[in-house]
């Protein structure tokens, strides 16, 4: 038991002041689970990659089989989550499991899509990289497979409307893998980033086709809007990337800017303005200048 010297200091740390109880807008007594969460993208990936991450998916005969058990248990965790979740927003008193269910059935029936989108990103890849040998590489060993399934079970709940998984979701990628997208972010099929680290792609980007990213490229708001209170306003404010457009490491775009397709962004670049398609932005050229004797360093 704690000393009488510490019951006022738990008394302190055990009371929230009314603005700390808006944090979670209705007292309830569960939140939606991070560790049940992972468990819900590691059941895709197995639906998404069979026999990749489950020796029992192996047999063809059985597939079938084991992705209708992994469906099953999907749902039934999905669904406790998703009506969890639903609480954030909506008075405690709502009956919010037929939402949740309809929900959790959506997301279902989009599995085909997920599965068809992730298996274009895996494809980029392995065009855009000599370096790897086969599929199988990309799948195993890419931290931007990890990335994108988290990312596109993140963006398929986010447009159905599902509160705060979708950010836990993105955040635990890029916790793993340092690659940063917000699950609003809207981003076409065959969609690589090479190395990833540091990758930043804001809300409310619009990425096209065939569009390959590098390392440390951030893709964010130049500035915001407020309202009369003085908080941010959630307005388009990212930018729009056309088709078939490569932007190389480091690369800072910024702003409600269209990047044209066919465009090549060069490394190190900062951009605030639209470009056409067919655009080649690149650094000016570096100024060669000797010293002698350390002059200059």
């Amino acid at each position: 038991m704690p000393s009488d010297n510490f019951k006022s200091v738990i008394q302190q740390l055990a009371t929230m002041t009314p603005e700390e109880r808006t944090v979670i807008p209705c007292d309830i007594k569960q939140l939606p689970s991070v560790d049940v969460l992972r468990q819900v993208v590691a059941l895709v990936r197995d639906i998404a990659f069979p026999a990749y991450f489950n020796d029992k998916q192996g047999d063809p005969d059985f597939r079938k089989y084991h992705i209708g058990v992994s469906i099953e248990r999907l749902s039934i965790l999905l669904r406790e989550q998703i009506a969890l979740a639903l609480r954030f927003e909506r008075d405690c008193d709502d009956d919010l499991r037929d939402t949740a269910h309809e929900m959790m059935r959506m997301f279902v029936e989009a599995l085909p899509e997920v599965k068809r989108l992730l298996y274009t990103d895996v494809r980029a890849i392995f065009d855009n990289d000599p370096a790897v040998k086969n599929f199988s590489e990309v799948i195993f060993c890419y931290p931007v497979v990890q990335t994108m399934l988290h990312y596109r079970v993140a963006h398929q709940l986010h447009i159905m409307g599902v509160p705060i998984l979708p950010r836990i979701l993105t955040e635990q990628a890029h916790s793993a893998t340092g690659i940063d997208i917000h699950p609003g972010a809207s981003i076409g099929e065959y969609f690589a980033i090479d190395h990833g680290t540091g990758v930043v792609i804001g809300e409310t980007c619009i990425i096209g086709d065939h569009v390959t990213l590098y390392q440390g490229v951030t893709l964010g708001a130049k500035n915001f809007q407020v309202d009369d209170n003085g908080r941010p306003v959630n307005v388009p404010r990212h930018p729009i990337i056309g088709n078939h457009v490569t932007i190389y490491a480091n690369s800072t775009i910024l702003g409600r800017i269209t990047i044209g397709e066919n465009t090549v962004i060069g490394g190190n670049i900062w951009l605030t303005h639209s470009v056409p398609p067919g655009s080649r932005i690149l650094q000016s050229k570096a100024v060669d200048v000797s010293f002698s004797g350390g002059l200059g360093i």
